[in-house]
Formats: C-alpha cells, sequence, structure tokens
C-alpha cells in the first residue's frame, strides 16, 4: 500500500469543486501549512477531491456495468477475465486509500489550527465522515482490509505500514465509529457558500446503509427513519423532488432530495466536474463523447407499461424475443449518402412502445427515433437516434462511438453546452448523488419487508412511484398486476425499483451481491438492438468480492490471506 498518501496530501490542497486557492507546492508541510482557517478549508476539500477520481467514485456509474443494467469502461470486470493484477483492481484500491490517507492528515492536524473548538470539533467530523465513506467502499469491493487511523503519520512510519487485514466485521466497526462520532458534531446544514459539505443528515443515511449492508435490518430502519420522519424535529427537511429528469441536471444539484452529493462545477478556470460528457455521452454529444458506459436492452424492457402492467415485446410484435431477424427489421433504418432514406415500417409504433411506459424510461435512456439535444462539436443541435450503419451528427443524427446499435443513456449527459456553461465534456456541472431520498425511502422499505411490515413498505415504495413526473399505479391500489402482498412479492418490487429509479448510479452491483442473487442475475450473452451478439457476462462465487491486488501482498507480508477463489 505505498501509494497510501501522495506528498499532496501532507497539505491536503488539490482542486476541487470549492474555489480553493493554490499553495505553493515547495511549502507542503505541516510547520507552515495547517495554521489558518483558509488552510483547514483547504485542507478538507482535499479529502472531498478525492471521490472525483474516476477509480474511486468519479465513474462510479460505470458500476451498473457490473450489474444487469448495462455495459461499459472495464470490459474484464464484466467478462470475466480481470486478476489480482488488473488495473481496476488495483487503482481503485490505492485511490480509495488516498482518500482515507486525507482524511487522517488532517485529523492529525487540525488541532493546530487557530480555529474555535466548535470548528475543530466539526472538521473532526467531516473527516471520520469521509474516512468511513471510503472505507465502506473498500468493505464493498474487498471485504476486510487494513485498517489505518490518525496515529499513522505516514512521513514516520512510511515503510512500516504493514498493518495485516481485518475482518469483515472489525472493518465494519471502524466505520460505525466513525460515522457515530460525525453525527454528533455534524451540522443538518451549512450555510449556502459550503452547500455539499457532510451533514448529520448524511452520516446518519450512511451509518443506515452500512447497517442494511450487514443485514442490521433494526439498526438500519431506525437510521432511516431518522432521515424520512425526523422524530426529533432537526429539520432535515428531506423529500422527494418533483421533476425526476431535472433532478440530474443543475436545476435538481440543490434540491431538498441530495443527502450527499459529488459537487461539480465546469468553466474556464473551475474545471472540476465529472466525466459524464465523455464517458455516458455519444460521439453527438458536447466536444464528441465515447459512450463507454451503455445501457442494456434487457434493462430497458424492465420498465413496466405505464398502467403498471409488464412490458413484452410480444404484445406488439410476435415473434420478436425469439428471431434476431424479426428484431434487425423492426429497428434498422437505410441511410443514402448520409441521410435516412428509409425508416423501419414501425416507426411510429415503436415510439407509442416507448412512450407509453415508465415515464423514467425516456427521462433516463435515450430511446430508437427519439430526439437528443447534443451538438456537432460543440455547436447545440438536435439530434435522432437513428439505428443505421453510417449515421452521423452533421445530418442530424446520434452517432454512437462504440458502434452498437443500442441505446444511450440520457441521464446526467449533457444537453447542448448547457446554454454555455459548459467547457470539458470531461467536467460537466451536474452533482452526482451519492445518497439521496429516493435512495433511502427503498433502503428503509427493505427494512420492513425483512421485519415483515409489508404495508409500511409498500407505501415507501408507493411513493417513489408516485413522485409527480413519474406518477405510476400505486402497489395493491386494485389491478391484479399490482398486488404485492408477500415478503417475496414486496421484495421483488423492491428490486425492480431500486433498478429503475437508481439507474447510472452505480448501486446496482452492490444490491445484487449483498442480496446473494449476483450469480443467478449475472451470466448470460447479451445482443444488441439489432441481434448483433456482444458480449458475454460472466459472473462466478470469487466475483461477490474483488482480489486484494497482488502487488499489495508483495508490499505488505502482514496482509494475510487472499479473497476466496482468487
Amino acid at each position: 500500500m505505498k501509494k497510501y498518501i501522495l506528498l499532496l496530501a501532507v497539505a491536503g490542497l488539490m482542486t476541487s469543486c470549492y474555489d480553493l486557492d493554490q499553495y505553493p507546492h515547495d511549502k507542503l508541510n505541516a510547520g507552515t501549512f495547517w495554521k489558518t482557517a483558509e488552510h483547514a478549508h483547504q485542507g478538507m476539500m482535499s479529502v472531498y477531491n478525492v471521490m472525483k477520481e474516476e477509480d474511486v467514485f468519479g465513474a462510479y456509474f460505470w458500476q451498473d456495468g457490473l450489474g444487469e443494467i448495462g455495459y461499459g469502461m472495464n470490459e474484464s470486470t464484466i467478462e470475466g477475465s480481470y486478476t489480482d493484477q488488473t488495473g481496476i483492481v488495483k487503482d481503485k484500491w490505492e485511490g480509495t486509500y488516498e482518500g482515507i490517507a486525507r482524511a487522517n492528515v488532517l485529523l492529525q492536524n487540525i488541532d493546530g489550527v487557530e480555529i474555535s473548538d466548535e470548528e475543530k470539533a466539526q472538521y473532526k467530523g467531516e473527516a471520520k465522515f469521509m474516512r468511513a465513506l471510503y472505507y465502506f467502499h473498500l468493505l464493498d469491493m474487498y471485504g476486510g482490509v487494513p485498517l489505518y487511523d490518525e496515529t499513522t503519520v505516514v512521513s514516520n512510519d512510511f515503510m512500516n505500514m504493514k498493518n495485516p487485514r481485518t475482518t469483515e466485521e472489525e472493518t465494519r466497526q471502524f466505520i460505525l465509529n466513525d460515522l457515530e462520532e460525525a453525527i454528533n458534531v455534524l451540522p443538518v446544514q451549512w450555510e449556502q457558500t459550503e452547500y455539499g459539505r457532510a451533514t448529520r443528515g448524511a452520516a446518519v443515511a450512511l451509518r443506515g446503509k452500512v447497517k442494511l449492508y450487514a443485514h442490521d435490518y433494526e439498526g438500519a430502519k431506525t437510521d432511516f427513519e431518522e432521515i424520512v420522519n425526523d422524530p426529533e424535529g432537526r429539520g432535515y427537511g428531506y423529500g422527494l423532488y418533483s421533476d425526476y429528469a431535472k433532478l440530474f441536471t443543475p436545476e435538481g444539484d440543490s434540491s431538498n432530495e441530495m443527502i450527499f452529493a459529488i459537487q461539480n462545477m465546469s468553466g474556464t478556470g473551475t474545471e472540476y466536474g465529472m466525466a459524464f460528457g465523455l464517458r455516458l455521452g455519444s460521439r453527438s454529444s458536447y466536444g464528441g463523447g465515447w459512450n463507454n458506459c451503455i445501457p442494456l436492452d434487457t434493462f430497458v424492457d424492465s420498465y413496466e407499461n405505464k398502467d403498471g402492467t409488464k412490458f413484452n415485446w410480444e404484445d406488439y410484435i410476435p415473434g420478436f424475443t425469439t428471431s434476431k431477424e424479426i428484431q434487425c427489421e423492426t429497428f434498422q433504418a437505410e441511410l443514402t449518402d448520409g441521410v435516412v432514406s428509409k425508416y423501419p415500417e414501425k416507426k411510429e409504433l415503436i415510439r407509442q412502445i416507448y412512450e407509453n411506459r415508465d415515464p423514467r424510461l425516456e427521462q433516463t435512456i435515450i430511446t430508437p427515433y427519439s430526439q437528443y439535444y447534443g451538438c456537432n462539436g460543440t455547436t447545440p443541435k438536435w439530434m435522432e437516434l437513428v439505428l443505421a450503419a453510417g449515421t452521423n451528427e452533421n445530418y442530424g443524427y446520434i452517432r454512437n462511438n462504440r458502434g452498437w446499435y443500442d441505446y444511450l443513456w440520457r441521464k446526467f449527459v449533457p444537453e447542448g453546452d448547457m446554454n454555455g456553461t459548459l467547457t470539458n465534456r470531461s467536467h460537466v456541472p451536474i452533482n452526482f448523488p451519492l445518497i439521496r431520498y429516493a435512495d433511502v425511502l427503498l433502503m428503509l422499505a427493505e427494512c420492513y419487508n425483512e421485519l415483515g411490515r409489508q404495508d409500511d413498505a409498500i407505501a415507501l415504495i408507493n411513493q417513489v412511484r408516485q413522485r409527480p413526473s413519474t406518477n405510476m399505479p400505486a402497489l395493491n391500489s386494485g389491478p391484479a398486476w399490482l398486488e404485492a402482498r408477500t415478503k417475496e412479492e414486496v421484495f421483488e418490487r423492491i428490486d425492480h425499483e431500486r433498478a429503475i429509479e437508481l439507474a447510472c448510479e452505480g448501486h446496482r452491483f452492490s444490491d445484487l451481491r449483498r442480496w446473494g442473487v449476483a450469480l443467478e442475475r449475472l451470466n448470460f450473452t447479451y445482443d444488441d438492438l439489432l441481434g448483433n451478439d456482444r458480449f458475454n457476462r460472466i459472473f462466478k462465487d470469487r466475483d461477490y468480492l474483488w482480489p486484494i491486488p497482488a502487488v499489495e501482498f508483495e508490499r505488505n507480508a502482514n496482509l494475510g490471506e487472499q479473497n476466496p477463489g482468487w
């Protein structure tokens, strides 16, 4: 774990979404830096900044590709060929530990800063919240890990940092202890100029999630109920934002649904965003995206009809699900000199099929023959997703950079140049939620279901389904297809709603593994909308945890055993 900390972290200074002044790199030491309130603020911002690293949370959306929702970015982890030497396995470990290291540096130095004791306590709470968040990410992906707290001073102990792995239970308890301390000192809200920093609500919600993953449903319930019911009147004020689509645009960035989110900015001199345009956007997005990540048609087919019935292509096009020829005929257009000369015969039916579905479908996914406000280069332009070889944004068609005939993400993908605020496809100014209120409602519903309170679980699921812009029929409201009474039936609804509501937010792979269903769900062959075979998804028992990077065993003889199957 030699990359546990970088020299920059000694002062905790990295550029971030907060408008930080740079400190001269030749003066990065505790003797000159950790003195003023400004230093403390800059040091804390550097702890947050690690979240933006793509190997940590900066491309967290691609983890839905490890589930059955999408595909992309790191093919070896999807197709089962990754090892303990694969780059993402090593980089996620090192990148996340760097966030821990920065939190520890702040904890080591904050008492020497010239600020009030109350401010010091809040900084310590923030740092421990962030340390808990990073350790929880490691626990989720690797199991128990070596624990290093603020008693480890890297400048003194760098060559002796050889702690053994702790058990999962020990790692989890460390996380819970950090969150307990954070909860006791963090404010319910910050001033608007500090919006986005960790709050008491974020720490309580994260603690509930940690307990849920450990199947402590009673403990998780108590934490989630604090967020939802606010029994002590702390004034959390969380709720569902009325417009699902706008929640993932700058309009929804500071809504009361966001409990904790990565803060993103863009613009000349303030490029501190995430690569939504590059990774999720197509060649027809601002600056030309790579659409490394795509939603799978099997996932898109799981969106219900507007009346809550299950969608089935066979209801509209007999033979569709068994004939690749019929699939191709249904979707494929023809181009002449780069312009559509023949649309599919069933184009209007195709549009009716998508428009008669759960509204979150069209708000999340760019579907065939729908419109997207993209760019030709950096010039805003309306585009149409046409499934044909040779489509080109010059002619107003969405160009899929991957070359597959498939869906594209709409959620988080910038529209046009975002009214002039977007200057870099790798720094899109849309905040990325790590914890939001709808997620908490569904996690609380899961707790209620496990505790035998099915009616209470359904009431929470219905809140999510009946967001004003979604307005799907309530479960248990009359029709047989909306019935969910037993524990198994309610779990099926929770499973479905988490996939649909939280798509492209990175939760799915963790959900399938913690539910113990990944082995049965994540082995399949996938073909695109025109029936072309694209990849084999492979998941084995060993994949419930990633391997500890091989290089860590070379560096630390005390590390212990590798994860099972590796």
